[in-house]
């Protein structure tokens, strides 16, 4: 039986106290809250932790709201919140297409955006979605709240600009005009990690794409970078050569590897095929997408 290393354990009652924990811990300590992320790895001794920080009762840290242009999203919210959030569905399609392939009910109910996010799985669905979505991460700690860009955010596999007595409190998305997002994974069985995903958002403006972002799931060890793909759709109209193009670059510039999920060159083709779908849904959303934004807010 696998049975993590010995570890303390504090339950949190306040996000001043965790932050008071997680000083006082130092960089041995670890938040959790759903744990489907952290405590497998723990069993396995990938991670040792010698204390713990359970934030489960910080509900102030559990909404979906709509402020100053931006769907705001509590590092809390729970999968099942995410993928049943209307709020979401109008603005963000992508968090709905990827949470409906996320694990099972019983990780969706538990499970929450800032341990997806925090644990920085290289084949992990939502840190695709972000990177697509080009969201900002708010970060807490000693020094204050700063802000820090997805692209930022994740400084290699399983690592985050998260630091030694900080914590990751919410995830700001921008809403674009005229913009449609879409997620497309290939897995082996239904609630499996991927093979191979791919998130892509873009807006439209006079018929053609005025921004654009992708990101790809266990493709490599990056879940964000793909620039050169990204440029070669702004500018263009959102045709299906256009979309194939950047599709091929962006499955030149991963870099899979192979393993008992598949070769290297069968996750490369798909990358630039799941670009390609994701990018053609992404468009079709976009001809509908809200024109303006209002005041909305969902509590957990």
């Amino acid at each position: 039986m696998q049975v993590p290393a010995s570890f303390e354990y504090r339950r949190a009652r306040s996000v001043d106290d965790a932050l008071a924990l997680l000083e006082r811990f130092g960089e041995e300590a670890r938040v959790i809250a759903g744990g489907h992320s952290l405590l497998p790895m723990m069993k396995l001794r990938l991670a040792r932790p010698e204390f713990l920080v359970d934030i489960n009762d910080l509900h102030e840290l559990d909404y979906l709201r709509l402020e100053d242009g931006e769907v705001r999203i509590g590092a809390l919210t729970r999968h099942r919140s995410l993928l049943e959030s209307d709020l979401l569905g109008r603005h963000f399609p992508i968090f709905h297409d990827a949470e409906r392939v996320i694990a099972d009910p019983p990780v969706r109910n538990r499970g929450t955006i800032g341990g997806s996010l925090c644990q920085a799985d290289p084949a992990e669905d939502l840190s695709a979605v972000c990177a697509a979505v080009r969201a900002v991460a708010v970060v807490l700690g000693p020094g204050g709240r700063r802000t820090v860009p997805i692209e930022d955010f994740y400084l290699g596999p399983y690592e985050t600009a998260v630091g030694a007595g900080e914590m990751l409190v919410e995830i700001r998305v921008p809403v674009r005009p005229g913009a449609g997002s879409a997620y497309r994974k290939v897995e082996r069985k239904s609630g499996d990690w991927a093979v191979a995903a791919a998130g892509a958002a873009l807006s439209l403006t006079g018929g053609r794409i005025g921004w654009a972002g992708i990101g790809l799931a266990a493709v490599g060890t990056s879940l964000v970078g793909y620039r050169r793909a990204e440029q070669a759709l702004v500018g263009r109209e959102p045709t299906e050569q256009v979309f194939r193009e950047a599709g091929r670059i962006a499955a030149e510039d991963c870099d899979p590897q192979t393993d008992g999920r598949g070769s290297a060159e069968y996750k490369r083709h798909l990358a630039g095929e799941l670009t390609r779908r994701a990018l053609l849904v992404a468009a079709e959303r976009a001809d509908r997408a809200p024109r303006a934004a209002r005041s909305d807010t969902e509590e957990g």
